[in-house]
């Protein structure tokens, strides 16, 4: 078992920077894929970012790509979504997920595939 926690969400204005981290604890990170979700008012949970478990390679939604950023430090047991240059449509509560898997190699965008989930925070921000 891995219990995540999300934190650093909040009410910017459109343009703003807001760094996510998500927390791990009960197992070491290091065994899992790790990535970023969202969901909006309405709308279906999307995939936003995704890393491997040495975080060496990384994936992200289109909508995303060029303004946010993944990364994780497995000895701290965390994750973090750096997010730059934020738009009303990135409001949603972001979540972070964890997949475990012995494999190095292994990146996951679709939700169906995480075993782990946080119970997220929200971003909300204003034009």
């Amino acid at each position: 078992q891995v219990q995540l926690a999300e934190s650093g969400g909040g009410l910017v204005q459109a343009g703003a920077s807001l760094r996510l981290s998500c927390a791990a604890s009960g197992r070491t990170l290091s065994n899992f894929a790790m990535g970023w979700f969202r969901q909006a008012p309405g709308k279906e949970r999307d995939f936003v970012a995704a890393l491997t478990r040495s975080g060496t390679t990384t994936s992200y939604a289109d909508s995303v790509q060029g303004r946010f950023f993944i990364s994780r430090d497995n000895a701290k047991n965390m994750m973090y979504l750096q997010m730059n240059s934020l738009k009303p449509e990135d409001t949603a509560v972001y979540y972070c997920a964890a997949y475990l898997t012995p494999s190095p190699l292994v990146i996951r965008t679709d939700s169906n595939d995480y075993d782990y989930w946080g119970q997220g925070t929200q971003v909300t921000v204003s034009s």
